[in-house]
């Protein structure tokens, strides 16, 4: 059920999926919806939650005998892998970003903000050794975060050159390619003079 609402949601946007067609996908009557949930921003939320949390608990925990580029990649590279399988969820985060909505505050509050968090740490600790430049949360965010794209976006992935059906390993790879070239871009490594924005 929360499985196919996801696909719903991602396919059609919020706005789209109407709670008549939501109960159509699901093979439900009309009030199925708000009888079990509430409302339609209800089941919004449990369908999110069931998703994400399902690729949280698939993040590997920091590995304590790696220094803090080594952890700020693992961070990285797990929430590339993890998208890997839930490509749907990134289709509704890129439809929500854009929106200033209850929904976007509770992706910020329940997922985003503790996700940056997690990387604030290994971030302050290399700041403060002079390995990477000061950056605001906002640029960071943007600087790690819209780049799944490339884990979750197949179409537009072979258009620019990405396998027609990438293995798994193929996708593995892809993440930790991608995690690397990100945190490498993070470091302040070169000619030194970074401005602050």
């Amino acid at each position: 059920m929360l499985r196919r609402g996801l696909e719903a949601f991602a396919e059609l946007g919020y706005d789209h999926a109407s709670a008549r067609e939501l109960a159509r996908r699901l093979g439900v009557s009309h009030n199925f919806i708000n009888d079990r949930y509430g409302s339609k921003a209800a089941f919004w939320r449990a369908v999110v939650d069931h998703a994400l949390e399902a690729q949280l608990a698939r993040l590997p925990q920091a590995d304590e005998a790696v220094d803090e580029v080594g952890r700020l990649r693992q961070i990285t590279s797990g929430f590339y892998r993890t998208a890997v399988d839930t490509s749907l969820v990134g289709r509704i985060f890129v439809a929500e970003f854009s929106r200033d909505t209850e929904r976007l505050d509770y992706l910020y509050e329940q997922y985003i903000a503790p996700m940056l968090q997690t990387m604030r740490a290994s971030i302050d600790r290399l700041v403060a050794d002079g390995r990477m430049a000061p950056v605001p949360m906002h640029v960071l965010f943007f600087a790690v975060i819209p780049p799944v794209a490339g884990m979750v976006e197949g179409p537009l992935a072979r258009r620019l050159g990405g396998p027609d059906a990438a293995s798994p390993e193929q996708l593995m790879d892809a993440a930790d390619s991608l995690a690397a070239l990100v945190v490498n871009g993070l470091l302040a490594t070169g000619s030194g003079t970074r401005s602050r924005v």
